[in-house]
């Protein structure tokens, strides 16, 4: 069950070899690099260059105003980079070897050796043509195939890494890639940075009448509501942050939370655990929201759920989020009907 759970979260798709024994053989990346085969993503401000689609105006929560219809990320042929790009490559930027396609298709053979990077402005506006775009993976993620889907969270993941670590924890001397992109050097220790990833856990919570408990974070106007989360202490099993995190931010204690999948979440670097949990038959429920966090807490029906002029805002495709509460909701949620069509 976490297995099928987990293989249709959006961000958790892909179809690559990582190809982790390549990495550290430099002179093997150059020649595949040169490979009329290899094919390269380009990210700018986190955001990947496109052939076709949008992110249109929706942010993650509610029903989108237009849906984006299959984007297709700009993989192109390395030998087509513009030389500012190779000029900035050779100044000290990261060329990242992803891995080697599972598919192929009519843009990217099967096999090919798959890079990216990350570019200036100046080179963004070199690449871009009068019908390419640049894609936020948040916005427009469940849209993707299972392949893009992986380049692009796989790409951008790595690249929050890079950004954020830059000189050395230690004594504070300028690092630089090795291994692919995977690993950061410190040329005075001469210790090997690895990327990090943030655990957090995510709880869907029922009671004993089967409602599902959602919060609205402070940061949110009142009407969006989502699952508790928080990020996983030093020292802590998953399992004891999903009921620690649940009893801050709400006060309800929960028994015995079952696993139901995980996905990556690169915004900036977070993976996301999902559990289910009913509340402890021995503690019964009054909710107290934080205060910090969540202001406020709310017992959702299904019922709730479906009525399609309660305007509550629920998270978007491309969470675990979404799917959890659509796990236990049974189903795909109905979109809410916007105020100005209710008037």
């Amino acid at each position: 069950m976490s297995r099928a759970f987990s293989s249709t979260l959006p961000l958790s798709r892909h179809r690559i070899d990582r190809d982790h024994e390549s990495r550290a053989d430099t002179a093997a990346l150059d020649e595949r690099w040169r490979g009329p085969e290899a094919r390269v993503l380009v990210l700018h401000r986190g955001q990947a260059l496109a052939l076709s689609g949008s992110n249109g105006d929706h942010d993650g929560f509610g029903p989108r105003v237009a849906p984006v219809a299959h984007p297709v990320l700009d993989l192109r042929p390395t030998a087509s980079l513009p030389a500012l790009a190779l000029e900035e490559l050779a100044q000290g930027g990261v060329r990242l070897y992803l891995g080697r396609s599972l598919d192929g298709d009519d843009r990217v053979p099967a096999g090919a050796a798959l890079f990216a990077i990350s570019v200036t402005d100046a080179v963004a506006a070199a690449l871009e043509s009068p019908t390419s775009s640049w894609l936020n993976l948040r916005m427009v993620a469940a849209d993707l195939d299972d392949a893009a889907a992986g380049y692009f969270t796989e790409a951008l993941a790595t690249f929050n890494w890079h950004a954020t670590h830059t000189h050395c924890p230690r004594c504070g001397a300028a690092t630089t890639a090795e291994s692919g992109g995977w690993v950061r050097r410190c040329p005075v220790q001469d210790i090997e940075l690895f990327p990090r990833t943030d655990p957090a856990v995510i709880v869907g919570i029922v009671d004993a009448d089967d409602r599902l408990l959602l919060g609205s974070n402070a940061l949110w106007e009142n009407n969006r509501f989502s699952l508790l989360a928080g990020f996983v202490e030093p020292g802590e099993s998953l399992e004891a942050a999903a009921v620690r995190e649940i009893a801050e931010e709400s006060g309800v204690v929960i028994d015995d939370p079952e696993y139901v999948g995980s996905q990556p979440w690169p915004f900036p670097a977070s993976l996301m655990v999902g559990f289910m949990a009913r509340v402890s038959a021995e503690h019964p429920p009054v909710l107290r929201p934080d205060g910090d966090e969540i202001l406020e807490l709310r017992w959702f029906t299904r019922e709730q759920i479906a009525d399609p002029a309660s305007g509550v805002l629920l998270p978007g495709s491309a969470s675990i989020a979404r799917a959890i509460i659509e796990r236990w909701f049974g189903g795909p949620l109905p979109e809410p009907v916007p105020a100005e069509a209710r008037a």
